[in-house]
């Protein structure tokens, strides 16, 4: 399959374009970046004009802010192309919902960089799930990753903050988990450190989440427990690097396109993702 990647940052460094060059199936077409001088070192083509990149590619992988993929997928759909999107899917719900509509109507397949459900850890993690009733779980992921390093001058991240960054890696886990998150039950914030503190309601039982991206720990915490009558399960480990569950995405979205079965990852489920998000941000939370 011809993949091409929209975006330059360092999301495509790190994990989509190490991926991409080394998959057998894959053919790396090129890459377009609003600051081409940034794609130079992606071993690949840099293009001039988006247009030219979607052209010549069967399916489009986004590392760009959320803002700028929700009309730049949309393109790309219309002209038929598979999509590789980042999360958040977008900006706001609204655009959400319009993306989702644009990959219907596309009859193409999607898929979402929720990276930790492609390692071997998380999957291990969930398997264990099986056959017992849990009833409540916590979902912690703090990191310093704003405060300094390559995500730092990151615009989006630095305004979204760990809501929109990592939050939605939290909630799809909790999701899985316990089920569908039904509701936002209450919210807190904490300013200067940018630290949430959250409810949320699965059917008949309820998670709790604490996020932030400007904690000073190193390295970062990513845990997830669960508890119930199996006793506790926990979710501690990031061992796999961001690049190789990559490299699973990409199995399993090849898988996916021919196919033609969408993946649990598939637009469909950041959209969800993004109503969690957005119920979080109505309820206004208290500051500290």
């Amino acid at each position: 399959m011809r993949i091409g990647v929209i975006g330059a940052g360092p999301w495509a460094h790190t994990a989509a374009g190490p991926a991409l060059t080394a998959h057998p199936d894959i053919e790396f077409v090129g890459v377009w970046a609003r600051r081409p001088e940034q794609a130079q070192d992606l071993g690949t083509e840099v293009f001039d004009d988006v247009d030219s990149l979607i052209d010549a590619v069967d399916a489009v992988a986004f590392a760009v802010p959320p803002t700028v993929q929700a009309e730049l997928a949309t393109k790309a759909l219309d002209r038929g192309k598979h999509v590789l999107l980042d999360k958040p899917i977008a900006g706001t719900l609204d655009d959400a919902r319009r993306l989702v509509d644009a990959v219907d109507r596309a009859g193409v397949m999607s898929m979402v960089t929720l990276t930790r459900r492609f390692a071997p850890e998380t999957r291990e993690f969930l398997a264990s799930l099986d056959g017992h009733d849990w009833a409540a779980a916590t979902g912690t992921w703090l990191s310093g990753a704003l405060l300094g390093g390559e995500y730092s001058s990151s615009t989006w991240r630095q305004e979204g903050g760990a809501l929109m960054d990592v939050g939605p890696h939290v909630f799809d886990l909790l999701d899985c988990a316990l089920g569908p998150i039904t509701d936002v039950v209450s919210t807190r914030r904490d300013v200067e450190t940018d630290t949430w503190s959250i409810t949320l309601a699965h059917e008949d039982k309820t998670s709790s989440v604490v996020l932030s991206m400007r904690t000073p720990v190193m390295p970062s915490v990513l845990k997830v427990v669960v508890s119930g009558d199996g006793g506790v399960r926990e979710l501690s480990d990031r061992t796999t690097a961001a690049v190789e569950c990559y490299r699973v995405l990409l199995d399993e979205f090849l898988e996916s396109v021919r196919t033609g079965v969408p993946h649990a990852c598939s637009a469909q489920r950041g959209l969800h993702l993004q109503e969690v998000i957005e119920k979080v941000l109505r309820l206004k939370p208290p500051r500290r």
